[in-house]
């Protein structure tokens, strides 16, 4: 029987939540990375099950060079598109169906106004080699184009491009980028 929050992981890789497309789902690495993550966060670290998955998810880790710890706190509907360097913070908090792309990082600051990591919203999309870093808050609805830097606040509904960042408005911001959402 499949978790609630691990049918919406399936839902954004497979289009369905039937038992029967979990374990052909098992060869999808960001599909496979994230089951295993999810797994690894529900079971104490010192639990059997706890350490057999944590096993499974740092061969996976590096294999597919996702670097997600299970302490970071995300959403269901989680979608991993790609093999490639992915690196968050343990401390980051990740909404409900997000898309993270090749060369992510979402990390601390150290010091500073915004020192701490981020808080990331729901239907965020997040392209290839951008970085978020330090105590901020990303809105829902968000876009954050391939390469941006971002270090500061986003409002709900905005594209965010560049480094530095530039935030503009756009209610459409992921139409289209965020697929096969539930609403349960």
């Amino acid at each position: 029987m499949l978790s609630n929050i691990i049918k919406s992981d399936l839902l954004r890789y497979t289009g369905e939540t039937v038992s029967g497309k979990f374990l052909p789902s098992l060869f999808i690495p960001g599909f496979r990375y994230t089951f295993f993550l999810r797994k690894s966060h529900q079971n104490k670290k010192r639990s059997l099950l706890g350490f057999i998955y944590r096993i499974f998810l740092q061969i996976d880790a590096h294999l597919y060079g996702f670097q997600i710890p299970p302490s970071t706190l995300i959403g269901k509907g989680l979608y991993i598109g790609h093999w490639g360097t992915i690196v968050v913070n343990g401390k980051t908090t990740i909404g409900d169906f997000c898309n993270l792309s090749p060369g992510v990082t979402i990390g601390q600051t150290n010091r500073g106004k915004n020192k701490g990591a981020p808080t990331i919203g729901n239907r965020v999309w997040i392209g290839t080699n951008a970085v978020i870093v330090g105590n901020i808050h990303i809105g829902d609805n968000v876009m954050i184009a391939p390469n941006a830097f971002v270090n500061v606040s986003v409002p709900s509904n905005s594209l965010v491009v560049g480094n530095p960042a530039v935030v503009m408005p756009r209610e459409d911001a992921t139409d289209g980028y965020i697929n096969f959402t539930n609403t349960d």
